[in-house]
């Protein structure tokens, strides 16, 4: 094992580590399982967060782990433990609360009869069941670092045996620093990967293969902050009625100017006793992010929402800490077109890169957990295709998960970008060919293909297939509003020439 030595002039300790994986999320997790049970030793998984089940009310996502993630979860015996502390999505229920107090609960729908059961689960819940599994059957194959985060990466060459080794320096909170020589370099460090901005700089081509391509999006920019608000919260002033927790909110404000209209979204948890994440999603103008201290958070909470009892429900810490925080933004869609790099004369060394460091985009279309396994399900494909040489599975984990990445992107511009009542008429405009979609679809089925939105949920077509479903109804759409178009402006001819005949 490693030892740990300070920055301020002592030698690194040297660490010679087969697999390194920076990022400990669940596709750091999910690569460092799938690599043990193919037989891989020594990997060892750096993550900056302290543990984890650690807890961060603005990065506190609920996942809803689809067919696509659950091909990952199969793959490792992993989905019935998933679904024991999941809250199924066909027993997915919505209560809306307006602003008066109404209430309304519906059980959503599911719509695609071939989609496999969803499972909600906060994040950080999904990530300690991988970590769990870890130390529970791969604890002598995987070390995850915690509170440790990669800094630098170097390429060395080594002249007299005209090669490359690949130079890996991590550094933990309290400033030690420790230096690795992987033979195997996984990038699952996110948008902001320094795996992906390394090999951006080593690039010498002109294609700029490992630059992020980034597209437009409705919803790109908005921003949110997560309100953290205590488990079974009374959602009246009559204390009669308590959140359930696993139920989904959708609460309504009062304010209906643009710059103050805000809403609180509640996602379901399994574990009643956990706090309650209400996702709050603006533009960046908004009045809450002019804020600045718990009083006035306070203050604004208690006008917006004045159905709620938001003295038994929000703290003033809690209020303090809001105010405080940064919150987060809607990326825009990107995706890098490099997905690996190998060393020269050096078939077992390389470089991979997976989910949110190869593509990332707003959550519209609940793919980016799903997207992020999948990309671990298709390496392990490609592992097995080629028997675990890197200079053959990279290449071709990339040939097969690229043109994928590609209409991923596409999709989340398209699929479900005006949830977020940005726009009202934008929205009622793409709200009538959504419908329109369905409709002919369910009249049609086999000519015009559903929206892209609920394609998406089933596991079994491909994004690629997906994408070309919906270019091609949006064809036969255009040749229909033609047809249309013609039979109306033919029609006082049809008139005209029945009259002379």
């Amino acid at each position: 094992m490693f030892t740990e030595t300070s920055l301020a002039g002592k030698e690194s300790q040297y660490s010679h580590q087969n697999v390194l994986i920076v990022g400990g999320g669940p596709a750091g997790l999910a690569t460092a399982l799938v690599l043990a049970k193919r037989g891989w030793t020594n990997i060892t998984v750096l993550e900056k967060r302290a543990t984890a089940d650690y807890y961060e009310p603005d990065k506190s996502f609920n996942y809803l782990i689809d067919g696509r993630g659950q091909k990952f979860t199969d793959l490792l015996g992993l989905t019935q433990q998933l679904a024991t502390l999941s809250v199924p999505s066909t027993e997915f229920y919505l209560t809306v609360i307006k602003p008066n107090g109404n209430r309304k609960t519906s059980k959503v729908p599911v719509v695609d009869p071939k989609r496999k059961t969803a499972y909600w689960i906060p994040r950080r819940a999904f990530v300690n069941l991988l970590y769990q599994e870890i130390e529970k059957n791969w604890s002598n194959h995987i070390t995850v670092l915690f509170n440790t985060q990669c800094v630098e990466i170097n390429k060395i060459d080594v002249d007299s045996e005209d090669t490359e080794k690949l130079e890996v320096f991590a550094q933990t909170n309290n400033s030690n620093k420790t230096r690795f020589e992987p033979n195997f370099l996984v990038g699952c460090d996110g948008i902001n990967s320094i795996v992906r901005e390394t090999l951006k700089k080593w690039d010498k081509s002109t294609s700029n293969r490992f630059e992020m391509k980034k597209f437009p999006s409705p919803s790109s920019g908005l921003r949110y902050k997560v309100l953290s608000l205590p488990p079974k919260f009374p959602l009246d002033h009559t204390d009669k009625e308590h959140a359930v927790s696993t139920m989904a909110y959708a609460i309504r404000g009062a304010f209906r100017e643009r710059q103050r209209s805000v809403s609180l979204g509640l996602l379901p948890l399994k574990n009643p006793d956990e706090p309650r994440s209400a996702n709050i999603i603006t533009y960046p103008d908004h009045q809450i992010w002019e804020l600045k201290s718990g009083e006035e958070v306070y203050k604004f909470i208690e006008q917006a929402f004045p159905q709620l009892p938001i003295n038994k429900i929000l703290s003033f810490p809690e209020a303090e800490r809001f105010a405080k925080s940064e919150g987060g933004y809607f990326p825009n869609p990107q995706y890098s077109s490099g997905l690996y790099f190998l060393f020269k004369q050096q078939p077992d060394k390389g470089i991979v890169l997976l989910g949110d460091a190869i593509h990332c985009f707003p959550p519209d279309i609940g793919q980016g957990v799903n997207s992020a396994l999948e990309d671990v399900y298709i390496l392990n494909e490609a592992l097995e295709k080629s028997g675990d040489q890197l200079s053959d599975a990279l290449p071709l984990y990339e040939s097969w998960r690229l043109p994928d990445t590609k209409a991923l992107i596409r999709l989340a511009q398209i699929a479900y970008p005006w949830q977020y009542n940005q726009a009202p008429v934008r929205k009622w405009l793409w709200s009538i060919n959504f419908v329109l979609r369905l409709l002919l679809n369910r009249l049609l089925p086999y000519v015009f293909s559903p929206p892209a939105f609920f394609m998406i949920q089933n596991h079994q077509l491909s994004y690629q297939e997906i994408l070309t479903m919906v270019q091609r109804t949006t064809q036969k759409l255009y040749l229909l509003v033609l047809a249309v178009i013609f039979g109306f402006l033919s029609l006082p001819y049809f008139v005209y020439f029945k009259d002379i005949f």
